[in-house]
Protein backbone atom coordinates (compact mmCIF):
# COMPACT_ATOMS: atom_id res chain seq x y z
CA UNK A 1 0.00 0.00 0.00
CA UNK A 2 2.18 2.54 -1.78
CA UNK A 3 -0.14 4.49 -3.38
CA UNK A 4 -1.34 8.00 -2.02
CA UNK A 5 -4.69 9.02 -2.15
CA UNK A 6 -6.02 12.58 -3.58
CA UNK A 7 -9.09 14.14 -1.49
CA UNK A 8 -11.50 16.26 -3.49
CA UNK A 9 -13.69 18.51 -1.03
CA UNK A 10 -15.72 19.84 -3.93
CA UNK A 11 -18.42 22.37 -3.83
CA UNK A 12 -20.13 24.67 -6.16
CA UNK A 13 -17.28 27.43 -6.71
CA UNK A 14 -14.02 25.54 -5.48
CA UNK A 15 -12.48 21.84 -5.28
CA UNK A 16 -10.09 22.22 -2.11
CA UNK A 17 -7.66 19.23 -2.84
CA UNK A 18 -5.45 17.18 0.10
CA UNK A 19 -3.26 14.00 -0.27
CA UNK A 20 -1.81 11.17 1.58
CA UNK A 21 1.45 10.17 2.17
CA UNK A 22 2.51 6.80 0.73
CA UNK A 23 2.06 5.17 3.81
CA UNK A 24 -1.58 6.62 4.04
CA UNK A 25 -1.12 7.92 7.81
CA UNK A 26 -1.05 11.60 7.28
CA UNK A 27 -2.80 13.88 5.14
CA UNK A 28 -1.94 17.43 3.53
CA UNK A 29 -3.56 20.45 1.98
CA UNK A 30 -2.57 20.59 -1.58
CA UNK A 31 -4.56 23.51 -3.86
CA UNK A 32 -7.16 25.05 -4.29
CA UNK A 33 -9.32 24.73 -7.81
CA UNK A 34 -11.59 27.16 -8.78
CA UNK A 35 -14.30 25.52 -10.56
CA UNK A 36 -15.20 26.02 -14.78
CA UNK A 37 -16.87 22.79 -15.75
CA UNK A 38 -16.70 19.35 -15.71
CA UNK A 39 -14.24 19.02 -18.42
CA UNK A 40 -11.93 21.45 -17.18
CA UNK A 41 -11.96 20.13 -13.70
CA UNK A 42 -11.83 16.85 -14.56
CA UNK A 43 -8.49 17.30 -16.62
CA UNK A 44 -7.14 19.59 -13.75
CA UNK A 45 -8.02 16.55 -11.09
CA UNK A 46 -6.49 13.86 -13.54
CA UNK A 47 -3.14 16.41 -13.53
CA UNK A 48 -2.72 16.34 -9.60
CA UNK A 49 -3.29 12.61 -9.61
CA UNK A 50 -0.58 12.31 -12.20
CA UNK A 51 1.23 14.19 -10.10
CA UNK A 52 1.09 12.17 -7.47
CA UNK A 53 0.96 9.02 -9.32
CA UNK A 54 -1.80 7.70 -8.01
CA UNK A 55 -5.63 6.71 -9.99
CA UNK A 56 -7.60 6.69 -6.34
CA UNK A 57 -9.53 9.60 -5.27
CA UNK A 58 -11.64 9.97 -2.09
CA UNK A 59 -14.45 12.74 -2.52
CA UNK A 60 -15.99 14.23 0.49
CA UNK A 61 -19.64 13.77 0.15
CA UNK A 62 -21.80 16.05 1.53
CA UNK A 63 -24.82 14.04 3.49
CA UNK A 64 -27.75 15.97 5.33
CA UNK A 65 -27.82 15.90 8.97
CA UNK A 66 -29.92 12.85 9.18
CA UNK A 67 -27.21 10.66 6.60
CA UNK A 68 -29.27 11.08 3.71
CA UNK A 69 -27.88 12.45 0.27
CA UNK A 70 -29.47 15.46 -0.79
CA UNK A 71 -28.88 17.62 -4.51
CA UNK A 72 -25.78 18.91 -3.39
CA UNK A 73 -24.75 15.06 -2.70
CA UNK A 74 -26.08 14.02 -6.21
CA UNK A 75 -23.83 17.28 -7.59
CA UNK A 76 -20.73 16.06 -6.64
CA UNK A 77 -21.47 12.19 -7.40
CA UNK A 78 -22.04 13.82 -10.80
CA UNK A 79 -18.52 15.15 -10.99
CA UNK A 80 -16.99 11.89 -9.31
CA UNK A 81 -18.90 9.86 -12.63
CA UNK A 82 -17.00 12.09 -15.12
CA UNK A 83 -13.66 11.53 -12.77
CA UNK A 84 -14.45 7.72 -12.80
CA UNK A 85 -14.88 8.15 -17.07
CA UNK A 86 -11.82 9.52 -16.89
CA UNK A 87 -9.97 6.33 -15.30
CA UNK A 88 -10.16 6.73 -11.78
CA UNK A 89 -11.18 5.37 -9.13
CA UNK A 90 -13.36 7.12 -7.15
CA UNK A 91 -14.24 6.02 -3.03
CA UNK A 92 -16.63 8.45 -0.59
CA UNK A 93 -16.07 9.77 3.12
CA UNK A 94 -18.78 11.41 4.65
CA UNK A 95 -17.85 15.27 4.86
CA UNK A 96 -20.65 16.14 7.30
CA UNK A 97 -19.26 19.29 9.71
CA UNK A 98 -15.66 18.91 7.37
CA UNK A 99 -15.50 22.72 6.73
CA UNK A 100 -16.26 23.77 10.70
CA UNK A 101 -13.23 21.69 11.67
CA UNK A 102 -11.07 23.42 9.50
CA UNK A 103 -12.48 26.61 10.40
CA UNK A 104 -12.14 26.07 13.74
CA UNK A 105 -8.22 24.86 13.24
CA UNK A 106 -7.43 27.78 11.17
CA UNK A 107 -9.37 30.32 13.75
CA UNK A 108 -6.89 28.48 16.12
CA UNK A 109 -4.16 28.70 14.61
CA UNK A 110 -4.70 32.57 14.43
CA UNK A 111 -5.22 33.07 10.61
CA UNK A 112 -6.55 35.90 8.96
CA UNK A 113 -10.40 36.00 8.47
CA UNK A 114 -9.29 36.73 4.16
CA UNK A 115 -6.44 33.83 4.50
CA UNK A 116 -8.95 31.58 5.43
CA UNK A 117 -11.20 32.11 2.56
CA UNK A 118 -7.98 31.17 0.65
CA UNK A 119 -7.03 28.04 2.03
CA UNK A 120 -10.02 26.70 3.69
CA UNK A 121 -11.80 24.15 1.18
CA UNK A 122 -8.03 22.17 0.96
CA UNK A 123 -7.82 22.23 4.87
CA UNK A 124 -11.27 20.65 4.79
CA UNK A 125 -10.17 17.95 2.37
CA UNK A 126 -7.51 17.29 4.16
CA UNK A 127 -9.72 17.15 7.43
CA UNK A 128 -11.90 14.51 5.44
CA UNK A 129 -8.81 12.71 4.34
CA UNK A 130 -7.21 12.28 8.13
CA UNK A 131 -10.66 10.62 8.86
CA UNK A 132 -10.58 8.33 6.18
CA UNK A 133 -7.40 7.49 6.56
CA UNK A 134 -7.89 6.99 10.65
CA UNK A 135 -10.90 4.88 9.87
CA UNK A 136 -8.93 2.52 7.46
CA UNK A 137 -6.03 2.18 10.21
CA UNK A 138 -8.16 1.37 12.86
CA UNK A 139 -9.92 -1.27 10.91
CA UNK A 140 -6.88 -3.10 9.75
CA UNK A 141 -5.82 -2.90 13.96
CA UNK A 142 -9.28 -4.71 14.51
CA UNK A 143 -8.33 -7.17 12.41
CA UNK A 144 -10.77 -6.54 10.01
CA UNK A 145 -9.56 -7.62 6.43
CA UNK A 146 -12.88 -6.72 4.78
CA UNK A 147 -11.38 -2.97 4.56
CA UNK A 148 -14.03 -0.99 3.17
CA UNK A 149 -13.34 1.66 0.60
CA UNK A 150 -16.02 4.06 1.85
CA UNK A 151 -16.89 5.47 5.28
CA UNK A 152 -20.57 6.64 4.44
Amino acid sequence: MNERIVCLDIGDVRIGVAVSDPSRTIASPVEVINRIGWGPDTRRICEICSRYETGIVLSGLPLNMDGSEGFQAEKVRGLCRQLEKAGLRVLFQDERLSTVSAEDALIEGEISRSERKKVVDKVAAAVILQQWLNHQKEEKENGRSDQSDTAE
